[in-house]
């Protein structure tokens, strides 16, 4: 990795830096915990209480009448032993309300997922917030090295930033590692998450042989025994339907194996208003809802009580040339909508942010800001695609990556709690400046003014005169920077050396025995 040691925003920072220095150089530091956030702002909502019933009327009715396609056989007997109906010429699966509704009553309301540190555990349900970077991208781009296919050197390096950052709560694919074959993917992907982070590591759902060498995996390198793994969950997944009124074999498999092991299946129909779903917003939510409860009630007809996470992630699409778009109006009405669906069966629940930017510009950091603002307000317990997301999903950006962080990192402010003591009403300094004066000197101001502000990672606050003088960097070179000595400085969590090389073994012998390809 190149040094940033004379690049202008290296300047930029290490100017500002010095100033802060004279300034300040017996000044306490000022300190923010992201790891365990309360989202403590009042719910929006977009729907009346009959809306709301009206929608979850109408999921349950396609559920009964029209039926979702299944097309795991295994999937299918499961749900035909829990009382629905099947028709195994179309694989249509109609599920009754009752069926449905026992699900919803089985499913935990909070679920605590262990992650190895365990002040990273992830708390979900109630007024806990947790965010996720962009995930899924198979490309990734920089200043750098361009636009370019994601590597396994790449990948790793978005875990080294996942872990780095606090306000980053889980670890997610943000770019795929096309450089090692699908059968064989899963073993770095995993080996790279129990090296680097001690946070709560993500699992594809590419077939049970894959998910059972991650489970292995995971549980060899906690040092943890099968019966302490499927007794609390410790990994999570996402379902995607393939909307509309389809789940496919690997999904379905994903759904009945983390159920089994009792592990978190985070099911999130993908519904885009204008193409896999009606155009309308509550047209949409209401197939989204009945994708999602289909999902739901699989679980649960597997191990009653499987922790669950009702997912919604509807946006709609540009209707001129059918691409996905985030960030707009329709994303965050549907946002809104389904945090009501979601108080209302009252399980937790995961949103998503993202951009349908093609360069991490204004148009991408606006999108961004303004879906992670909606999933907020909703009462989202996750924000997935909340930093570095481009191209709707296809390309991660090592620079939005840092100014989404900054734009996450000041949300998270705003839900601290406004200190409201004595002190802080600050009668007594206010009578200590005389009419006219300033507070910049006064000795209320003196004895807090290096910890009172959140203090930005990317934003130069700095002046004209003096943002030239030092370089006159633009934030993504600022940002470009930044993401660099974040991994020039990265140390990993502690291992135990035991678990990693029974990890390792375990590795090299299912890759001697061929590994395993994706099965359905």
């Amino acid at each position: 990795m190149s040094s940033t040691s004379e690049s202008p925003h290296a300047r930029t920072r290490e100017a500002t830096r010095r100033r802060r220095r004279r300034s300040t150089p017996l000044a306490p530091q000022r300190h923010s915990d992201y790891r365990q956030l309360r989202n403590t702002l009042p719910r929006a909502g977009v729907l009346t209480g009959d809306q709301i019933e009206a929608i979850q009327e109408s999921a349950l009715k396609v559920l009964r009448d029209l039926g979702i396609r299944i097309l795991l056989p295994e999937a299918r007997e499961c749900l035909r032993a829990a009382g629905a109906t099947v028709d195994e010429a179309t694989a249509l699966v109609k599920l009754e309300p009752e069926l449905v509704l026992k699900a919803l009553d089985l499913a935990p309301r909070n679920i605590e997922v262990t992650a190895a540190d365990a002040s990273r555990t992830l708390h979900l349900g109630g007024d806990h917030l947790y965010f996720g970077a962009g995930a899924g991208c198979p490309n990734v781009t920089d200043l750098d090295r361009g636009r370019h296919p994601g590597t396994l050197e790449t990948f790793r390096e978005f875990i080294k930033l996942q872990q780095h950052f606090d306000i980053i709560h889980k670890l997610g694919p943000s770019v795929e590692p096309q450089d090692i074959p699908l059968h064989l993917r899963h073993y770095a992907m995993m080996r790279s998450q129990m090296q680097l982070s001690d946070k709560v590591p993500f699992i594809y759902s590419r077939g049970r042989r894959q998910v059972l060498d991650s489970f292995e995996m995971l549980r060899l390198a906690r040092g943890l025994s099968e019966e302490q793994f499927r007794a609390t969950p410790r990994t999570m997944t996402v379902i995607n339907s393939n909307s509309p009124r389809q789940l496919d074999i690997p999904m379905s498999r994903g759904i009945m194996d983390f159920a089994e092991w009792g592990q978190v299946s985070v099911i999130t129909p993908f519904c885009l208003a204008g193409a896999m779903a009606p155009i309308t917003i509550a047209g949409a939510l209401a197939l989204s809802h009945a994708e999602a409860l289909a999902g739901i009630t699989l679980a649960q007809s597997v191990r009653p009580g499987a922790p669950v996470v009702y997912g919604a992630f509807s946006s709609n699409v540009d209707m001129r040339s059918g691409a996905p778009v985030f960030g707009t109006p329709e994303h965050a009405r549907s946002n809104f909508a389904a945090g009501q669906l979601a108080r209302h069966i009252g399980l937790p629940w995961r949103s998503g942010a993202g951009s349908a930017a093609n360069a991490p510009d204004i148009q991408g950091a606006s999108e961004t800001q303004f879906a992670v603002w909606s999933c907020v307000l909703a009462g989202a317990h996750l924000v997935f695609h909340s930093a570095g997301w481009l191209e709707g999903g296809l390309t991660v950006s090592c620079e939005k990556f840092i100014t989404d962080v900054e734009v996450l990192q000041m949300l998270a402010e705003t839900l601290v709690p406004v200190p409201c003591e004595s002190e802080d009403i600050a009668f007594e300094a206010i009578g200590a400046v005389e009419p006219g004066g300033h507070f910049f000197g006064a000795e209320h101001t003196m004895s807090r003014y290096s910890t009172q502000f959140y203090e930005p990672l990317v934003w130069d606050w700095s002046n004209y005169g003096q943002w030239r003088e030092a370089g006159a960097a633009s934030t993504a070179q600022v940002a470009n920077g930044v993401w660099k000595k974040a991994l020039e400085d990265f140390e990993p969590p502690p291992l135990d050396s035991a678990n990693l090389e029974a990890m390792e073994g375990f590795i090299a012998r299912r890759i001697e025995a061929g590994g395993a390809p994706i099965d359905g």
